[in-house]
């Protein structure tokens, strides 16, 4: 009788024996990655500025007058709407254009998300240009904020009523017309794993004040810095 259960428990231990070395590889694995994931870096990813100029006269370098966006506005846009029903009509002229990788569309309240292509273009160009010279001088990445862009007579109409300082007759009315935000700018937050570090705003709108000054000597575009608005105003021209 000693015997039996001397070989049942003999049994249960080689059995046991067996599980545990079965289960020990998988408990090891356990282990080593709740380890590595306690010990993986978080800390932020720095900025390493180089290649700045702070030498900018926003106001000298960006006083189109309006007489010059128009001008441009007239020659390759679309004719002012009087509704925003309107524009879905004229889908063979006009982009509808939307938060990408290279800018954000802000929440729009006097305007809606249609440019011409030549203004579509010169966006995408801006908002490309704007993050690899972030990355070129040393600087974690952000995405400009469009805050307007085409407006309806009703739009303009109703603008007008909180801002007296809105032209009645604006570049905005034919789709060649866009604003980008010179005091707000999307953060990239992270690189998938690490933080990004912050960058101060008014270096942001120095950077993107270069990347416009290139465009503008290219002649790609018309551009009025608008202070109380806090914007770029900005205007394609014909290619």
């Amino acid at each position: 009788m000693h015997n039996l259960f001397s070989t049942i428990s003999d049994n249960r231990i080689s059995t046991l024996i067996c599980r545990l070395r079965i289960l020990l590889p998988a408990v090891c694995l356990f282990i080593c990655c709740m380890l590595n994931s306690s010990c993986a870096d978080t800390t932020p990813i720095n900025n390493h500025p180089r290649n700045l100029n702070a030498n900018v006269s926003y106001k000298r370098y960006f006083r189109d007058l309006n007489r010059k966006h128009l001008r441009s506005a007239k020659s390759i846009g679309i004719k002012p709407l009087k509704t925003r029903k309107e524009a879905k009509a004229l889908r063979n002229k006009l982009i509808k254009i939307k938060t990408n990788e290279n800018y954000l569309l802000d929440s729009l309240t006097h305007s809606i998300p249609y440019l011409v292509p030549e203004a579509d273009r010169l966006l995408t160009d801006l908002g490309q240009n704007f993050l690899d010279s972030l990355k070129n001088k040393g600087l974690n990445p952000n995405r400009l904020i469009v805050t307007s862009v085409l407006r309806t007579e009703e739009d303009i109409k109703r603008l007008r009523k909180t801002n007296i300082n809105a032209s009645s007759e604006s570049a905005h009315a034919y789709g060649t017309t866009f604003d980008v935000s010179w005091c707000r700018f999307n953060k990239i937050d992270f690189d998938g794993k690490r933080p990004f570090q912050s960058v101060h705003k008014d270096t942001l709108k120095m950077v993107l004040a270069e990347v416009l000054r290139d465009l503008r000597k290219d002649d790609r575009c018309y551009i009025k810095y608008e202070v109380k608005q806090g914007c770029f105003h900005i205007t394609a021209r014909q290619q």
